[in-house]
Protein backbone atom coordinates (compact mmCIF):
# COMPACT_ATOMS: atom_id res chain seq x y z
CA UNK A 1 0.00 0.00 0.00
CA UNK A 2 1.32 3.37 -0.95
CA UNK A 3 -0.27 6.32 0.37
CA UNK A 4 -0.04 9.86 1.51
CA UNK A 5 -0.96 9.14 5.11
CA UNK A 6 0.79 8.79 8.21
CA UNK A 7 -1.58 6.43 10.25
CA UNK A 8 -4.43 4.29 8.80
CA UNK A 9 -6.09 4.84 12.07
CA UNK A 10 -5.94 8.64 12.18
CA UNK A 11 -6.07 9.44 7.78
CA UNK A 12 -9.97 10.87 8.51
CA UNK A 13 -8.56 13.39 11.62
CA UNK A 14 -5.47 14.47 9.49
CA UNK A 15 -7.35 15.08 6.21
CA UNK A 16 -10.02 17.72 8.32
CA UNK A 17 -7.12 19.37 10.12
CA UNK A 18 -5.69 19.85 7.09
CA UNK A 19 -9.23 20.91 5.37
CA UNK A 20 -9.25 23.67 8.23
CA UNK A 21 -5.80 24.65 7.33
CA UNK A 22 -6.56 25.12 3.78
CA UNK A 23 -9.89 26.93 3.28
CA UNK A 24 -10.11 29.13 6.70
CA UNK A 25 -13.26 30.54 5.18
CA UNK A 26 -14.36 27.15 6.77
CA UNK A 27 -14.26 26.22 10.14
CA UNK A 28 -13.97 22.36 11.54
CA UNK A 29 -15.22 21.00 14.71
CA UNK A 30 -12.59 18.59 14.77
CA UNK A 31 -14.45 16.69 18.34
CA UNK A 32 -17.53 16.47 16.02
CA UNK A 33 -15.68 15.94 12.61
CA UNK A 34 -18.21 18.16 11.27
CA UNK A 35 -17.22 20.87 8.63
CA UNK A 36 -19.38 23.97 8.34
CA UNK A 37 -19.59 27.54 6.88
CA UNK A 38 -17.46 29.97 8.48
CA UNK A 39 -20.78 32.22 8.72
CA UNK A 40 -23.42 29.51 9.94
CA UNK A 41 -26.14 29.74 11.15
CA UNK A 42 -27.04 31.93 8.32
CA UNK A 43 -30.30 33.55 10.34
CA UNK A 44 -33.73 32.97 8.19
CA UNK A 45 -31.59 30.65 5.87
CA UNK A 46 -32.33 26.80 5.48
CA UNK A 47 -29.56 24.73 6.58
CA UNK A 48 -28.23 22.30 4.74
CA UNK A 49 -26.85 19.13 5.90
CA UNK A 50 -25.48 16.14 4.21
CA UNK A 51 -22.73 13.68 5.17
CA UNK A 52 -21.58 9.95 4.70
CA UNK A 53 -18.04 7.78 5.31
CA UNK A 54 -15.30 9.49 4.20
CA UNK A 55 -13.03 8.39 0.89
CA UNK A 56 -15.30 10.19 -1.53
CA UNK A 57 -13.80 13.73 -1.49
CA UNK A 58 -14.60 16.42 -2.48
CA UNK A 59 -17.92 14.89 -1.51
CA UNK A 60 -19.13 16.43 1.77
CA UNK A 61 -16.62 18.48 2.85
CA UNK A 62 -15.76 20.00 -0.64
CA UNK A 63 -19.09 21.31 -1.39
CA UNK A 64 -19.93 23.09 2.11
CA UNK A 65 -20.15 27.01 1.68
CA UNK A 66 -22.16 29.71 0.21
CA UNK A 67 -24.70 28.41 -2.56
CA UNK A 68 -24.25 24.65 -1.36
CA UNK A 69 -24.23 23.19 1.86
CA UNK A 70 -23.78 24.68 5.48
CA UNK A 71 -22.53 21.62 6.90
CA UNK A 72 -20.93 18.33 6.17
CA UNK A 73 -20.76 15.47 8.49
CA UNK A 74 -17.41 13.04 8.04
CA UNK A 75 -17.98 9.56 9.31
CA UNK A 76 -14.89 7.16 8.84
CA UNK A 77 -14.07 5.43 5.26
CA UNK A 78 -16.72 4.27 3.96
CA UNK A 79 -18.39 4.48 7.00
CA UNK A 80 -21.81 6.33 7.90
CA UNK A 81 -21.25 9.40 10.03
CA UNK A 82 -23.21 8.35 14.02
CA UNK A 83 -25.99 10.69 15.14
CA UNK A 84 -24.28 12.65 17.59
CA UNK A 85 -22.54 13.83 14.58
CA UNK A 86 -25.57 15.18 12.64
CA UNK A 87 -27.41 16.08 15.34
CA UNK A 88 -24.14 18.57 15.87
CA UNK A 89 -24.21 19.80 12.69
CA UNK A 90 -28.14 20.16 12.30
CA UNK A 91 -27.91 22.38 15.77
CA UNK A 92 -24.72 24.57 14.09
CA UNK A 93 -26.58 25.28 11.12
CA UNK A 94 -30.36 26.43 12.34
CA UNK A 95 -31.10 29.66 11.41
CA UNK A 96 -34.47 29.75 12.49
CA UNK A 97 -35.50 28.56 8.65
CA UNK A 98 -35.42 24.65 9.55
CA UNK A 99 -32.88 22.06 8.17
CA UNK A 100 -32.59 20.20 5.53
CA UNK A 101 -30.82 16.40 5.79
CA UNK A 102 -29.74 15.14 2.37
CA UNK A 103 -28.90 11.87 2.46
CA UNK A 104 -27.49 8.99 0.35
CA UNK A 105 -29.42 5.73 0.11
CA UNK A 106 -26.85 3.54 2.32
CA UNK A 107 -28.40 1.45 5.28
CA UNK A 108 -26.22 3.21 7.90
CA UNK A 109 -26.61 6.38 6.46
CA UNK A 110 -30.72 6.53 6.35
CA UNK A 111 -30.81 4.98 9.92
CA UNK A 112 -28.30 7.72 11.38
CA UNK A 113 -30.06 10.46 10.01
CA UNK A 114 -33.17 9.52 11.36
CA UNK A 115 -32.41 8.97 14.50
CA UNK A 116 -30.18 12.45 14.22
CA UNK A 117 -33.44 14.36 12.62
CA UNK A 118 -35.70 12.87 15.65
CA UNK A 119 -33.35 13.78 18.22
CA UNK A 120 -32.47 17.35 17.20
CA UNK A 121 -36.50 17.75 17.14
CA UNK A 122 -36.41 16.71 20.53
CA UNK A 123 -33.45 18.72 21.52
CA UNK A 124 -34.33 22.26 20.03
CA UNK A 125 -38.04 22.20 18.18
CA UNK A 126 -36.66 23.20 14.67
CA UNK A 127 -38.35 21.62 12.17
CA UNK A 128 -36.08 19.02 10.27
CA UNK A 129 -37.00 17.27 6.32
CA UNK A 130 -34.57 14.72 5.05
CA UNK A 131 -34.73 13.54 0.96
CA UNK A 132 -32.89 10.58 0.15
CA UNK A 133 -30.69 10.58 -3.03
CA UNK A 134 -31.08 6.87 -4.89
CA UNK A 135 -30.22 7.40 -8.63
CA UNK A 136 -27.95 4.51 -9.63
CA UNK A 137 -29.32 1.87 -12.11
CA UNK A 138 -26.88 -0.85 -11.45
CA UNK A 139 -28.39 -2.06 -9.03
CA UNK A 140 -32.07 -2.16 -7.11
CA UNK A 141 -30.10 -4.08 -3.40
CA UNK A 142 -27.08 -4.03 -2.59
CA UNK A 143 -24.38 -4.88 0.41
CA UNK A 144 -25.25 -1.39 1.50
CA UNK A 145 -28.69 -0.47 0.40
CA UNK A 146 -32.54 -1.63 0.55
CA UNK A 147 -33.15 0.31 -3.16
CA UNK A 148 -31.18 2.25 -5.31
CA UNK A 149 -28.06 3.16 -4.35
CA UNK A 150 -27.17 7.47 -4.21
CA UNK A 151 -24.34 8.54 -6.13
CA UNK A 152 -23.36 11.08 -9.07
CA UNK A 153 -27.27 12.88 -8.47
CA UNK A 154 -26.38 13.85 -4.90
CA UNK A 155 -23.33 16.03 -5.95
CA UNK A 156 -26.20 17.95 -8.50
CA UNK A 157 -28.91 18.13 -6.01
CA UNK A 158 -26.55 19.91 -3.29
CA UNK A 159 -25.57 22.82 -5.75
CA UNK A 160 -29.09 23.41 -6.44
CA UNK A 161 -31.24 22.84 -3.49
CA UNK A 162 -28.30 25.15 -1.87
CA UNK A 163 -28.98 27.66 -4.68
CA UNK A 164 -32.49 27.69 -3.60
CA UNK A 165 -31.89 27.90 -0.02
CA UNK A 166 -29.39 30.86 -0.25
CA UNK A 167 -32.04 32.51 -1.81
CA UNK A 168 -34.45 32.63 1.39
CA UNK A 169 -37.16 30.00 -0.26
CA UNK A 170 -38.68 27.82 2.60
CA UNK A 171 -37.87 24.61 4.06
CA UNK A 172 -40.84 22.39 2.30
CA UNK A 173 -39.97 24.35 -1.05
CA UNK A 174 -36.38 23.51 -0.87
CA UNK A 175 -37.09 19.61 0.01
CA UNK A 176 -40.27 19.43 -2.62
CA UNK A 177 -37.05 21.06 -5.23
CA UNK A 178 -34.31 18.47 -4.16
CA UNK A 179 -37.09 15.47 -4.02
CA UNK A 180 -37.80 16.56 -7.97
CA UNK A 181 -33.62 16.62 -8.81
CA UNK A 182 -33.85 13.18 -7.15
CA UNK A 183 -36.36 11.56 -9.50
CA UNK A 184 -34.94 13.25 -12.50
CA UNK A 185 -31.18 12.19 -12.39
CA UNK A 186 -29.93 8.92 -13.11
CA UNK A 187 -26.14 7.56 -12.80
CA UNK A 188 -23.75 4.61 -13.99
CA UNK A 189 -20.46 3.64 -13.04
CA UNK A 190 -17.72 1.39 -13.70
CA UNK A 191 -14.43 0.70 -12.48
CA UNK A 192 -10.71 0.33 -14.34
CA UNK A 193 -9.59 -0.89 -10.61
CA UNK A 194 -10.50 -1.85 -7.21
CA UNK A 195 -9.84 1.13 -4.54
CA UNK A 196 -7.64 0.12 -1.33
CA UNK A 197 -9.40 1.60 1.89
CA UNK A 198 -5.91 2.35 4.19
CA UNK A 199 -7.38 -0.01 7.02
CA UNK A 200 -7.30 -2.89 4.92
CA UNK A 201 -3.72 -2.21 3.06
CA UNK A 202 -5.17 -4.32 -0.19
CA UNK A 203 -7.78 -3.83 -3.10
CA UNK A 204 -11.24 -4.54 -1.90
CA UNK A 205 -11.75 -6.76 -5.26
CA UNK A 206 -9.53 -8.66 -7.33
CA UNK A 207 -10.03 -6.94 -10.81
CA UNK A 208 -7.99 -9.29 -13.43
CA UNK A 209 -6.21 -7.39 -16.61
CA UNK A 210 -8.25 -7.09 -19.39
CA UNK A 211 -11.57 -6.47 -17.33
CA UNK A 212 -13.85 -4.40 -16.46
CA UNK A 213 -16.17 -3.81 -13.30
CA UNK A 214 -19.30 -2.25 -14.81
CA UNK A 215 -22.03 -0.55 -12.24
CA UNK A 216 -19.94 -0.36 -9.36
CA UNK A 217 -20.99 1.86 -6.02
CA UNK A 218 -18.75 4.52 -4.65
CA UNK A 219 -17.79 2.47 -1.82
CA UNK A 220 -15.38 -0.60 -3.31
CA UNK A 221 -18.51 -2.37 -4.35
CA UNK A 222 -18.33 -4.87 -7.25
CA UNK A 223 -20.43 -3.96 -10.09
CA UNK A 224 -22.90 -6.25 -11.72
CA UNK A 225 -21.69 -7.32 -14.70
CA UNK A 226 -17.69 -7.94 -15.31
CA UNK A 227 -16.61 -7.24 -18.77
CA UNK A 228 -13.54 -7.06 -21.13
CA UNK A 229 -11.97 -3.66 -21.08
CA UNK A 230 -13.24 -1.53 -24.40
CA UNK A 231 -12.66 1.58 -25.92
CA UNK A 232 -14.07 4.59 -24.12
CA UNK A 233 -16.65 4.82 -26.68
CA UNK A 234 -17.97 1.24 -26.13
CA UNK A 235 -17.67 1.86 -22.07
CA UNK A 236 -20.33 5.23 -22.91
CA UNK A 237 -22.51 3.17 -24.23
CA UNK A 238 -22.58 0.84 -21.79
CA UNK A 239 -23.28 3.46 -18.73
CA UNK A 240 -25.61 5.22 -20.68
CA UNK A 241 -28.01 3.02 -22.42
CA UNK A 242 -28.82 1.81 -19.05
CA UNK A 243 -29.79 5.75 -17.64
CA UNK A 244 -31.60 6.01 -20.84
CA UNK A 245 -33.74 3.23 -21.11
CA UNK A 246 -34.71 3.89 -17.01
CA UNK A 247 -36.23 7.53 -17.80
CA UNK A 248 -37.21 9.74 -20.41
CA UNK A 249 -34.74 12.36 -21.07
CA UNK A 250 -36.17 13.81 -23.79
CA UNK A 251 -38.38 17.34 -23.79
CA UNK A 252 -37.94 19.86 -21.20
CA UNK A 253 -34.59 22.20 -21.45
CA UNK A 254 -31.90 19.02 -21.71
CA UNK A 255 -30.01 17.71 -19.43
CA UNK A 256 -26.84 18.52 -17.22
CA UNK A 257 -24.75 15.92 -17.68
CA UNK A 258 -21.91 15.26 -15.31
CA UNK A 259 -19.18 12.48 -16.12
CA UNK A 260 -17.37 11.75 -12.89
CA UNK A 261 -13.84 10.91 -11.88
CA UNK A 262 -13.15 7.94 -9.17
CA UNK A 263 -10.38 9.26 -8.31
CA UNK A 264 -7.45 7.49 -10.01
CA UNK A 265 -8.35 8.39 -13.01
CA UNK A 266 -6.66 11.71 -14.90
CA UNK A 267 -9.18 14.21 -16.43
CA UNK A 268 -8.17 13.62 -20.01
CA UNK A 269 -9.29 10.31 -19.93
CA UNK A 270 -12.57 11.94 -18.46
CA UNK A 271 -12.64 14.56 -21.04
CA UNK A 272 -12.25 11.57 -24.07
CA UNK A 273 -15.18 9.72 -21.88
CA UNK A 274 -16.97 13.37 -21.71
CA UNK A 275 -16.98 13.55 -25.58
CA UNK A 276 -18.26 9.79 -26.28
CA UNK A 277 -21.33 10.67 -23.85
CA UNK A 278 -21.91 14.06 -25.43
CA UNK A 279 -22.05 12.20 -28.59
CA UNK A 280 -24.67 9.51 -27.99
CA UNK A 281 -26.78 12.32 -26.14
CA UNK A 282 -26.89 13.90 -29.41
CA UNK A 283 -27.44 10.66 -32.04
CA UNK A 284 -30.63 10.37 -29.00
CA UNK A 285 -31.77 13.57 -29.88
CA UNK A 286 -30.82 14.90 -26.02
CA UNK A 287 -29.58 18.33 -26.40
CA UNK A 288 -26.95 19.27 -23.28
CA UNK A 289 -27.55 22.19 -21.26
CA UNK A 290 -24.92 22.29 -19.15
CA UNK A 291 -21.78 20.07 -18.04
CA UNK A 292 -19.66 18.90 -15.15
CA UNK A 293 -16.80 16.93 -15.48
CA UNK A 294 -14.05 15.92 -12.68
CA UNK A 295 -13.51 13.88 -9.74
CA UNK A 296 -16.76 15.14 -7.69
CA UNK A 297 -17.51 11.95 -5.88
CA UNK A 298 -14.90 9.50 -5.58
CA UNK A 299 -13.93 5.86 -4.54
CA UNK A 300 -10.32 6.31 -3.07
CA UNK A 301 -8.08 5.38 -5.44
CA UNK A 302 -10.35 3.16 -7.62
CA UNK A 303 -9.65 3.87 -11.61
CA UNK A 304 -12.65 4.62 -13.37
CA UNK A 305 -15.68 6.92 -14.15
CA UNK A 306 -19.89 7.49 -13.56
CA UNK A 307 -22.09 9.29 -15.91
CA UNK A 308 -25.09 11.40 -14.61
CA UNK A 309 -27.58 12.51 -16.46
CA UNK A 310 -30.35 15.17 -14.99
CA UNK A 311 -33.18 16.19 -16.86
CA UNK A 312 -33.34 20.11 -16.78
CA UNK A 313 -35.93 22.35 -16.74
CA UNK A 314 -35.89 26.36 -16.63
CA UNK A 315 -35.82 26.29 -12.84
CA UNK A 316 -33.30 23.86 -12.24
CA UNK A 317 -30.68 25.32 -14.64
CA UNK A 318 -31.36 29.00 -13.14
CA UNK A 319 -30.40 27.15 -9.78
CA UNK A 320 -27.20 25.46 -11.46
CA UNK A 321 -25.75 28.69 -12.66
CA UNK A 322 -26.48 30.84 -9.24
CA UNK A 323 -23.20 31.68 -7.72
CA UNK A 324 -21.52 28.76 -5.41
CA UNK A 325 -17.99 29.48 -3.46
CA UNK A 326 -16.78 26.10 -1.62
CA UNK A 327 -13.72 24.40 -2.22
CA UNK A 328 -14.89 22.01 -4.88
CA UNK A 329 -17.39 24.04 -6.85
CA UNK A 330 -17.03 28.01 -6.78
CA UNK A 331 -18.04 29.87 -10.22
CA UNK A 332 -20.05 33.20 -10.37
CA UNK A 333 -19.17 34.78 -6.84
Amino acid sequence: MRKLINDPATVVADALHGIAAAHPDLRVDHEQRVVLRADAPVRGKVGLVSGGGSGHEPLHAGFVGPGMLDAACAGEIFTSPVPDQMVAATRAVDGGAGVLHIVKNYTGDVMNFEMAAEIAQAQTGAEILSVVTDDDVAVQDSLYTAGRRGVGVTVLLEKIAGAAADQGRPLAEVADLARRVNAHGRSMGVALSSCTVPAAGKPTFDLPDGQLELGIGIHGEPGRHRVPAAPAREIAEMLVAPILADLDFTGGDGVIAFVNGMGATPLIELYVMYREVASILAKAGIPVARSLVGPYITSLDMAGCSVTLLRADDELLRLWDAPVRTPALRWGA
